[in-house]
């Protein structure tokens, strides 16, 4: 594995550089246009870039404090599904201006009935002529309020067993019948929403892949989401990371506190530990093989780790981490008290923590998978099955 960046003379520094100079502040158009919002896309929305052609780009980027449009569910989840199963029609009129960060989008994926069983999900969609008549509920619908889009799974044909019969749509968060409802935080804002939709009538052209064969495409969408969210911000991919606090407290003249010394060892740890897992996953797509398991691991691991650097945030503030105005050694509090109370979501949104350890038991340590309950199996039908 190979743990370094190219040097400083590497021709794709250059080429990176070169265009800044002439984009010193560039739109999201802009940088869509060159393809270095999703470098590893092909031509004309990306640069068909090999792993170490992206960190090159991602560096250089952040040098020169460029930061890409901020459209994570479009970016990272819907655009990646689009351009795999969607129509050419599709790709011209959506993956531009997603990247662009023109058009925000959001994931009907979750239902309240449903919980970690997504494809136990309810929500109808019914071919009518040209269109689909769409029934249900969403919930944990992130950024729904400000998108224009909407990447929806609904169930097709209910005769089919429950991973079947499932199928994919881009939804216009602007159509009628579509209802949202904010879900406040403990923050006090709101990320979350409840989506209700009756009788939402979807174009056919707007289906994606199939009929009745979404649960893939699905899949594929969940992949590239637990990848996004173990990147970046302890936030998922937002706020400050390790390297932040660790800032702080060397600015502060460190800490005497032995527990608190051993934390902050911990969190560096834990935080080397996700970089290299990310630098395996780049070293195996180099080789051209799969990632495997690598998505869940880090999912796991990146959101444990958000919250050990928010609590310990919390903890350096002293008495003041009490209060919603203070940071750690009682400076700003930028987004260290938001993030405190945002953390424990970050081990539910996404796939919860359970649901991945399971992925990693079932697919990494060989384990059985879990009892079918609802057909009476036991644990031995099960395994034999």
């Amino acid at each position: 594995m190979d743990f370094d960046l190219p040097g400083e003379d590497h021709p794709d520094r250059k080429s990176v550089r070169d265009w800044l100079q002439d984009h010193p502040q560039p739109s999201g158009r802009e940088l869509a246009e060159a393809g270095y919002v999703a470098p590893h896309w092909p031509a004309p929305w990306g640069l068909d870039a090999d792993p170490i052609q992206q960190l090159v780009i991602d560096d250089e980027l952040k040098r020169a404090g460029v930061r890409r449009p901020m459209n994570p569910i479009g970016i990272g989840w819907a655009g990646p599904t689009i351009l795999h199963a969607g129509t050419q029609e599709q790709k011209d009129r959506h993956l531009m201006p997603l990247l662009a960060g023109e058009e925000v989008w959001c994931q009907l994926f979750s239902e309240p009935q449903a919980g970690s069983d997504l494809a136990n999900l309810g929500t109808r969609a019914v071919r009518d002529g040209d269109e689909y008549v769409v029934n249900g509920q969403k919930i944990w619908t992130s950024l729904a309020q400000f998108s224009a889009y909407g990447i929806l799974i609904a169930r097709t044909d209910p005769d089919q067993p429950k991973h079947q019969g499932v199928s994919y749509f881009i939804c216009p968060m602007d159509a009628p019948g579509i209802e949202i409802r904010p879900i406040i935080e403990m923050t006090g804002g709101h990320t979350f929403n409840e989506v209700f939709l009756t009788d939402v009538r979807i174009p056919a052209e707007n289906l994606v892949g199939e009929e009745n064969r979404g649960w893939s495409l699905a899949k594929v969408t969940l992949g590239n989401e637990r990848v996004s969210l173990s990147s970046g911000g302890a936030l998922w991919g937002h706020g400050p990371n390790a390297g932040d606090l660790l800032d702080v407290v060397r600015a502060n003249g460190s800490v005497d506190d032995p527990l608190l010394r051993q934390r902050l060892a911990q969190l560096h740890i834990e935080s080397e530990l996700l970089r290299l897992i990310r630098l395996r996953t780049v070293t195996a797509a180099i080789k051209g093989e799969p990632p495997g398991p690598e998505a869940s691991i880090r999912k796991v691991m990146a959101d444990e780790h958000g919250q050990h650097i928010m609590e310990l945030a919390k903890d350096l503030a002293g008495t003041a981490g009490m209060r919603d105005d203070v940071g750690p050694f009682g400076g700003e509090p930028d987004l260290w008290a938001h993030g405190f109370l945002f953390a424990p979501a970050l081990t539910v949104g996404g796939g919860t923590g359970v649901v991945q350890r399971n992925i990693i038991g079932e697919r990494v340590l060989g384990l059985p998978h879990d009892v079918d309950v609802e057909q009476g199996l036991s644990w031995a039908e099960a395994r034999r099955r």
